[in-house]
């Protein structure tokens, strides 16, 4: 377990915990409170496994009346929260605190209604983001956001995160599919943000909460919108001697106004990995590998996948295969959704990290991957979102080695800031979370985070809702927080880093 530096611990409320426990079960009775140190363990981490800590309880409710009264149980008592989806956070978004409860959703596992005229599925927070489209794909539609772990995460997750996947070059992020959702504040108020329509009136309060990752409210129900299935859908892939060739044919692409549905790379380590494991018929000669995917009318992916075979001709492609079937297709798919399973396959442990630069920055930053781990002295294998410039360095270390988790680390972090120094930003759909929150510095003024902070003390003034997260520092909000934001004159005094 690595050293990371959290809120510091509320010893009275840790005295009390019998007595936090007991006034939970009145209001979650049966099963859904958990105190034992053996039912705890499960929780004790995230995707980011890196770090671990055990909550104070958990807590598992099952209904919107539960969570209010949790949540309001808490504000006036003054104890933490850490919400919690199905634990897939990468960025260690759902990392428990010894002095907090921890609120997991997983039992609000219903889709609730679905309506093909509108397109629109009502679902709760806990059902997972393949579960939508295994729901309605009877009737030949889907839900487009679909990150690698779509079989697990869940869509109350997704909406925290604001994530992406392999489809959100054409078809948008989560906040470009989530129409609504209903959420709990920390006091304990129901609200509706948006409903079964495009656009809401007022301030785009749901903007707001797709993103905010657990620190402004929970997540009780969220509305989605569905598409329906293109007619035609083919893959491309196209192998290239360079990643710098292949960045730069993802740039071409892009700029001769070419937008396909997915369009993803791998270099040599994440090739050879996925194939051993997928076996996907991947080519092993290359040293970078993009899969482009059409979809719409048979006759516009015909013409499109001459023009990026074209394209892809032009920056040196030594090998190009078309899907001709739909179970190739799939196939091209499976090795890259497989990818971080498989890179485990050749590594002890890896850092999987996520950041986003414009695509013409794809040949300079892959320079700059290469150029680092010999700095570092760590294998690093990329796989990422190449049509929106979504990078995800896997850096291959050994826990057991004394220093490497420390220098896969700081190789991540160097990773980050060179993002940031070519016009990117530090993540694209993973979140800041404790991972990235140090380096928040790197891309924000003290006055940026300062006008973020002011958000959060609207919804929190109390920072319950969970702690030490994306902020690399605490800030109190005044007694009479809520009086003094509409005036713009909420005081912020220091407090020393974690």
């Amino acid at each position: 377990m690595n050293e990371l530096a959290m809120p510091a611990v509320d010893k009275a409320v840790m005295a009390r915990r019998a007595e936090i426990v007991a006034a939970l079960r009145a209001i979650v009775p049966g099963e859904g409170v958990v105190d034992s140190v053996n039912g705890m363990r499960v929780f004790e981490t995230d995707g980011l496994t890196a770090y671990r800590q055990l909550p104070l309880v958990v807590v598992l409710p099952q209904t919107v009346a539960q969570v209010a009264a949790v949540l309001k149980y808490c504000n006036r008592n003054g104890i933490r929260v850490v919400p919690r989806g199905s634990g897939t956070s990468l960025s260690g978004g759902a990392l428990p605190l010894a002095d907090a409860v921890l609120l997991v959703m997983s039992r609000f596992n219903q889709i609730l209604s679905i309506d093909y005229a509108n397109r629109i599925v009502v679902a709760q927070p806990g059902v997972t983001n393949l579960g939508i489209t295994r729901a309605v794909e009877g009737e030949g539609f889907y839900y487009a956001p679909d990150p690698s772990s779509q079989i697990a995460c869940s869509i109350g997750g997704n909406v925290a995160e604001n994530s992406g996947g392999v489809h959100c070059l054409k078809y948008g992020l989560t906040a470009n599919n989530v129409l609504g959702i209903e959420m709990v504040t920390i006091d304990g108020e129901v609200l509706r943000l948006g409903g079964a329509h495009l656009d809401s009136e007022g301030y785009d309060l749901l903007g707001l909460m797709t993103g905010s990752e657990g620190l402004l409210g929970v997540v009780t129900e969220v509305t989605v919108r569905i598409l329906q299935k293109p007619e035609t859908a083919r893959a491309v892939l196209v192998g290239f001697p360079t990643s710098e060739q292949g960045g730069q044919c993802v740039a071409d692409i892009i700029g001769a106004g070419i937008i396909p549905g997915g369009m993803e790379m791998m270099d040599r380590p994440a090739i050879h990995a996925a194939e051993a494991f997928v076996h996907a018929g991947y080519p092993l000669d290359v040293e970078a590998l993009l899969i482009v995917e059409l979809d719409g009318p048979a006759a516009e992916v015909d013409h499109l996948i001459d023009r990026i075979e074209e394209i892809a001709r032009r920056n040196g492609a030594v090998t190009t295969r078309v899907s001709t079937s739909e179970e190739e297709r799939l196939a091209f798919w499976a090795g890259r959704k497989a990818a971080f399973p498989a890179v485990g396959r050749i590594s002890p442990d890896y850092y999987c990290m996520d950041g986003t630069i414009p695509r013409k920055e794809l040949p300079r930053v892959l320079a700059g991957m290469r150029d680092l781990s010999e700095k570092y002295g760590l294998g690093v294998a990329n796989v990422f979102h190449a049509g929106d410039g979504n990078l995800h360095p896997l850096i291959l270390y050994d826990a057991n080695k004394p220093g490497e988790l420390e220098a896969a680390e700081a190789f991540g972090a160097d990773i980050l800031r060179l993002c940031v120094q070519v016009g990117g930003v530090l993540t694209g759909e993973h979140g800041v979370g404790v991972e990235k929150r140090d380096l928040m510095g790197e891309m924000f003024t003290d006055d940026d985070l300062n006008q973020q902070i002011r958000v959060k003390c609207a919804f929190d003034p109390q920072h319950l809702l969970n702690p030490g997260k994306v902020f690399p520092q605490l800030h109190r909000c005044a007694e009479m927080g809520r009086m003094h934001i509409s005036r713009g004159q909420l005081p912020f005094p220091d407090i020393p880093r974690f």
